[in-house]
């Protein structure tokens, strides 16, 4: 049985692939986020060894927004 994914749009977004705007889909799959393209498919995912390389080692943060 699959469950179900909560499906956010992002807005404004621009698909490296095909170009169109406001087709991009972000959502959570298996604790990783993944982006995706619902014109042409193309998906980007973003592990979290990769958000916690990006986050600057002299700033101090308050906590990640993590969607469920």
């Amino acid at each position: 049985m699959e469950t179900r994914r909560k499906k956010r749009f992002i807005a404004g977004a621009v698909c490296p692939a095909c170009g169109k705007v406001d087709n991009m889909m972000l959502y959570l799959e298996h604790g990783v986020e993944k982006v995706t393209c619902v014109a042409c498919g193309d998906t980007q995912v973003q592990t979290q060894e990769a958000v916690d390389h990006a986050i600057r080692q002299n700033e101090q943060v308050i906590g990640l927004f993590h969607p469920e």
